[in-house]
């Protein structure tokens, strides 16, 4: 047993292996920043497929118990900070591990969700029906462009790991759109189509940087379900 899962919170899972993070992220420890980036939970929009962007969309009850329960893996990493979108979908989200960790959520608006003007609220049949070039060409009209969403979220998480110390490891809440675009853009990877894939409610991705190289260690790690009942190891 580690030193930090001897000092774990009575009833959180074992550090490090219970979310899967790799222990090395290669390189001087003392010269790696960590950061955790987070996709809120569940909110009636989620469940309704309607266009979120910018508006202030609350967490649903399923939300909320997602959020509670990740939040008991994320506490386990021993974050040194939080930071959020201030949308109160992500703030939501971060303030279940702010309850657990007692760090305070530094709120920044550049990690907001894409603007998608008109087509916010809208489902994705009445934007496919009334916007069907601009569904095409991922352009809402009155909206932020992809660029635009990916230059303002990836320079967030650049200056959140400038102000960090070597070794530390920070916790980020944001949004699908905008973490699945900023973090390709970090990585150098193609968003066109997106070559990471999407974001579930709550998942994370943990990325770690050493210098000004970024590393992909986990993407789009969730909470694994109880086990089915009656299956045998080794049996399909």
């Amino acid at each position: 047993m580690s030193a930090a899962d001897a000092a774990a919170p009575e009833g959180l899972p074992a550090a490090e292996e219970s979310v899967g993070l790799s222990s090395s992220a290669g390189g001087d420890p003392g010269e790696v920043v960590t950061l955790v980036a987070w996709r809120h939970g569940e909110t009636d929009y989620n469940v309704e497929g309607r266009f979120q962007g910018q508006s202030d969309v609350p967490l649903n009850a399923l939300g909320r118990q997602q959020a509670a329960e990740a939040a008991r893996y994320l506490a386990t990493l021993r974050p040194s900070a939080i930071f959020s979108s201030d949308l109160s979908r992500a703030s939501m989200t971060a303030d279940a591990l702010a309850a657990l960790t007692g760090l305070p959520v530094r709120l920044d608006k550049d990690l907001r969700e894409r603007y998608g003007g008109v087509w916010e609220g809208l489902s994705s049949a009445e934007i496919a029906e009334r916007y069907p070039e601009e569904r095409k060409a991922r352009t809402p009209p009155g909206g932020e462009s992809e660029e635009a969403v990916t230059e303002r979220a990836s320079a967030a998480l650049q200056r959140i790991a400038d102000g960090l110390p070597g070794g530390s490891l920070a916790v980020v809440v944001s949004h699908g759109v905008a973490l699945s675009l900023s973090i390709a853009h970090l990585l150098r990877v193609p968003s066109d189509p997106r070559a990471l894939g999407p974001f579930g409610n709550c998942h994370w991705s943990v990325l770690s940087r050493r210098r000004t190289r970024w590393l992909l260690l986990e993407h789009n790690v969730g909470i694994l379900g109880e086990p089915a009942s009656g299956l045998a190891a080794g049996r399909s």
